[in-house]
């Protein structure tokens, strides 16, 4: 057997990578929009993908500049990624420091402890109360002179708590003092009106995430974008590779921001969906947490596992279920249009009702 160095971080990693062969499921686990883009749309733009275009390499520059007219920011405050959690770990490779601090709520996203892990960074997670509070000022207790990046989501993923003005603020005021970047992971931002972008426009140490992965449906061909002070963005630019990101994913994002009835479209489709599955559960009796974003939290009635592996072999229906002892008894359900709810709604209640 061959002897060869690896990465000692990589190494003491432990993955667990999400489900292969989804393609033949009813899709519900991952927040992905279950029924995507208008097809139609989908059609025009796959037309413009010829032989020629496939052929060249991917030039982001015109795409960043149109996102920067969307956000009605400068083209130099805005980055473009490979996906959201490729910005998570461009961001932590530039801005976290070796055997320093990355602090994070807890549950969260997990690939930001997994970044900190790849990258021998320390993971400083922040617990929730068991009712799924959490005071502003344990975040800010745990900020100290060893941090070098704080992470907040609004709204969270999988609790989607919501911060206020003023409690942002503070965050990014103590992160000031001891040095660190503050990252707004918008995600969700679609599914709720409040943004943080004039914070990131505002502060030096703050940078804004966004993703086409959620609303836009666009996962499959991965973009995401990084917002903020031009001097981090530059920094951003300088540490990439010369081709990270691909060309369907650009032109498509290129496509969806010419669109803005479309893109209105979604969120209204999904508004309607979420309230009717919501109305359904609430008819049921089910204990639900409406998160903000697409999906809902939902306490079946039989044991959540169970629950989630019948609905899959029985239903080729997935959901999310969790091993943490916080959520063990959730399930975590995409949301999408009243049409996509009414579906699902129908087969839960078969499988939970049995």
């Amino acid at each position: 057997m061959s002897i060869y160095y690896v990465n000692t971080n990589i190494v003491k990693t432990t993955r667990v990578f999400p489900k292969q062969g989804r393609a033949e499921y009813h899709r519900y686990d991952a927040n992905e929009n279950p029924e995507g883009l208008p097809l139609d749309f989908v059609e025009a733009v796959k037309k413009e993908i010829t032989p020629e275009y496939l052929a060249m390499y991917p030039e982001p520059e015109r795409f960043i500049g149109k996102y920067a007219d969307y956000l009605s920011v400068k083209k130099e405050n805005v980055y473009c990624t490979n996906g959201s959690d490729h910005g998570i770990r461009v961001l932590l490779e530039i801005f976290g420091e070796p055997d320093k601090e990355v602090v994070t709520v807890s549950p969260t996203f997990e690939i930001y402890w997994v970044c900190c892990s790849l990258l021998g960074l320390k993971h400083k997670p922040v617990q929730y109360n068991d009712d799924y509070t959490l005071p502003i000022g344990r975040i800010l207790e745990a900020i100290t002179n060893d941090t070098r990046i704080v992470v907040l989501l609004n709204p969270n993923s999988p609790i989607g708590n919501l911060y206020t003005d003023e409690e942002v603020q503070t965050v990014i005021d103590k992160a000031k003092k001891v040095g660190a970047v503050v990252i707004l992971d918008e995600a969700y931002h679609y599914f709720y009106d409040k943004t943080f972008l004039h914070f990131a426009m505002e502060n030096d140490n703050v940078v804004l995430l966004r993703t086409f992965s959620k609303l836009m449906s666009i996962a499959g061909i991965r973009v995401g974008m990084l917002v903020g002070n031009k001097d981090l963005i530059h920094w951003v630019r300088n540490s990439r590779l010369a081709y990270e990101m691909n060309t369907v994913g650009l032109l498509f994002a290129e496509r969806i921001l010419e669109h803005p009835e479309m893109i209105e479209k979604l969120i209204t489709q999904e508004r309607e969906g979420k309230a009717y599955f919501i109305s359904e559960l609430k008819k049921h009796g089910y204990w639900y947490m409406d998160c903000h974003g697409n999906y809902v939290l939902v306490k079946p009635k039989h044991d959540a596992h169970e629950v989630a592996k019948r609905l899959e072999t029985e239903k080729k229906t997935l959901v999310h279920p969790y091993g943490n002892a916080m959520m063990k008894d959730m399930l975590r359900v995409t949301t999408g249009s009243r049409k996509a709810m009414e579906f699902f709604v129908k087969v839960f209640f078969e499988v939970d009702n049995n």
